[in-house]
């Protein structure tokens, strides 16, 4: 069951969805940009199995609130203060494209706050040619003013962000989309190789590959995500010594 819950971070609301027991180690999803927490619909049901899976609506985007200032700085520290808010220490990360940019600046600037960490189809922050997005009709999810801002950012990033990817210290899983993405994949396995933990799985679906290959996308991450005690194989039970 999905709970639709949200709190105020610094006089912003984030919207989000919380499922999956409350014992288990917390699991928060970023989506990417235009997108919102029902992205992970199709991938959510299987996660909530073994974590505690909060999905957010990043500032400007779904049921979270719109305040017409926007960078991914500021997505940042809303997502900060929604761990500290909620009372979660270390979690387990997953950022699909724009949100996983917030997500490894997380791990650089906070890496006891991140134990492990999911990259999927996750441009490297390197300056490319800028264009100007053109608005789709009718009424948006997002705010396209924010869309503005973020374009501008990831076509012309902060070179602070490429620099300290070598100071992540979570376990790192980079998910590449392969030749069907738009996202240059030389860039996605360089981002992993400056990750010192960094690992690379392609499923060749393009951009959006947890909801083109949610099965693929499900035992990579599955995978990945098993606790040291979880890989451990279980002791043989007295009735099968």
């Amino acid at each position: 069951m999905v709970d639709q819950r949200s709190v105020d971070v610094g006089g912003v609301r984030l919207a989000y969805q919380v499922s999956g027991p409350s014992d288990v180690p917390p699991l928060v999803l970023l989506h990417a940009l235009g997108e919102d927490a029902t992205d992970w619909e199709t991938v959510v049901p299987v996660l909530a199995r073994s974590r505690r899976v909060y999905a957010l609506d990043l500032r400007g985007h779904g049921r979270s609130d719109w305040p017409g200032d926007y960078s991914l700085e500021l997505m940042l520290a809303d997502v900060l203060r929604f761990l500290d808010t909620l009372g979660l220490g270390q979690v387990e990360l997953i950022g699909h494209s724009m949100g996983g940019i917030v997500a490894y600046m997380l791990a650089e600037d906070h890496p006891q706050r991140v134990s492990r960490l999911v990259l999927e189809d996750v441009p490297i922050p390197r300056p490319r040619k800028q264009t100007t997005p053109t608005r789709p009709d009718g009424d948006l999810t997002f705010d396209w003013e924010m869309v503005l801002a973020i374009r501008r950012q990831i076509d012309m990033p902060d070179p602070g962000w490429l620099e300290r990817l070598s100071e992540i210290t979570a376990e790192t899983l980079v998910v590449a989309g392969g030749p069907r993405s738009h996202v240059p994949q030389d860039g996605i396995a360089e981002l992993a190789r400056r990750i010192p933990d960094g690992q690379t799985v392609t499923i060749p679906v393009g951009h959006l590959i947890h909801r083109a290959a949610p099965e693929a996308f499900l035992e990579a991450i599955s995978a990945f995500l098993l606790t040291e005690q979880e890989r451990r194989p279980c002791p043989p039970t007295k009735d099968a010594q």
